[in-house]
């Protein structure tokens, strides 16, 4: 068989990606709109799948008719408050994370000091200490963004301390050789090269943020994505919390995709192959 007829050498065309990649999603809504229409038929008061005209309408009510209780707009409201929370705990995270992985990959010292430390709240579970956040700061924002924040350091410090320990040894000699300092070795060498690989590092625990978020404002909390849900799930609104998890799945993929830009446009090398 020829090189040109083997399945594992044919690349898509631009046009055919596209169609691959929104096929399975177009599948997912006929089969949706084909149980929830069968459902229907059966009970037309049935909660559990309900239609896309019912959908749209819950989402009128909560983006775009304020809320006669508050006179706020929901949906945006909640998403405003969410993200506020989700992006100051990725943020401190990240500079932690940046901070101890740079820290304990460069100097051995350190490394013997904080490792074992690090890799001993890595192996706590964060939502098993969720009370215990609420105890000690309160049922405010602030133990929301500590739970992000202790949820995912730890992975990224972990993940970049691994990065900073691939760099090849030639370069620190390289640059000690030149009369390079140790804080110069750090922040010439060291840190331009761990940069992108810092926003892989957010990339990857983007899901975990979200998850210990959602987990955070369903106990304790007034507003928020996660708390929405929450609240509406006792009536069984699935007209709401089903474009809600829409709502949130489309928000990380656009987190996603600004943080994929970021990269590109601030270290254009990394991404030349």
């Amino acid at each position: 068989m020829s090189r040109s007829r083997r399945w594992i050498n044919a690349q898509p065309s631009m046009f055919l990606k596209i169609t691959l990649g929104l096929l399975p999603f177009l599948v997912l809504l006929l089969v949706y709109q084909y149980q929830s229409d069968a459902r229907k038929a059966e009970n037309p008061k049935d909660k559990l799948l309900p239609s896309f005209s019912e959908m749209s309408a819950a989402v009128d009510r909560h983006a775009f008719q304020p809320s006669k209780r508050t006179g706020q707009y929901l949906l945006w409201r909640d998403t405003a408050s969410s993200l506020t929370r989700l992006l100051s705990g990725i943020a401190i995270a990240a500079l932690l994370g940046l901070t101890f992985g740079l820290a304990t990959g460069a100097f051995p010292m350190f490394d013997a000091l904080s490792t074992p430390v690090i890799t001993a709240i890595s192996l706590i579970p964060p939502m098993a200490i969720l009370p215990i956040l609420f105890i000690v700061f309160g049922l405010g924002e602030l133990s929301k963004v500590v739970l992000i924040i202790i949820g995912i350091s730890p992975f990224i410090t972990r993940e970049i301390y691994l990065r900073t320990k691939e760099i090849p040894a030639e370069q620190l000699i390289k640059a000690q050789t030149l009369g390079g300092n140790s804080s110069q070795v750090v922040f010439r060498v060291l840190l331009p090269q761990i940069a992108p690989r810092l926003i892989g590092a957010v990339r990857l625990s983007l899901g975990s943020a979200w998850l210990f978020l959602i987990a955070a404002e369903a106990i304790a909390a007034t507003d928020g994505l996660g708390y929405r849900i929450f609240l509406v799930r006792r009536y069984l609104a699935m007209d709401v919390i089903l474009p809600y998890v829409v709502w949130i799945t489309f928000l990380a993929f656009v987190l996603d995709r600004l943080l994929i830009l970021i990269s590109q446009k601030s270290f254009p090398w990394y991404h030349d192959d």
